[in-house]
């Protein structure tokens, strides 16, 4: 696909997974499951790279990367910006 012809919504979460990416790796502080959520925003970068990702899985990935820097303060905007992202794929599932 060319620029143009690409879902926005995969642009959109390419955008926000990037920008948490460089944030997380810009900030200071160690904590216990920073690794994990290294991994997973890897994830979602390469689910969005290679098209429209499973919603499932990026729901999935959107969890742990919240769980493990939900409570580093710096981070709340990425964080915010991601799930926003992943939301555009559709809301969470009914009941």
């Amino acid at each position: 696909m060319t620029g143009s012809d690409e879902d926005p919504r995969v642009v959109e979460l390419k955008t926000a997974v990037s920008r948490l990416r460089r944030e997380l790796a810009a900030h200071p502080a160690e904590f216990p499951d920073r690794a994990i959520a290294e991994d997973e925003l890897a994830a979602l970068a390469a689910m969005a790279v290679s098209g429209i990702p499973e919603i499932p899985r990026l729901r999935r990935s959107l969890l742990l990367i919240a769980g493990s820097i939900g409570s580093v303060s710096a981070l709340t905007k990425g964080l915010a910006d991601v799930r926003s992202a992943v939301e555009l794929f559709g809301g969470p599932p009914r009941r």
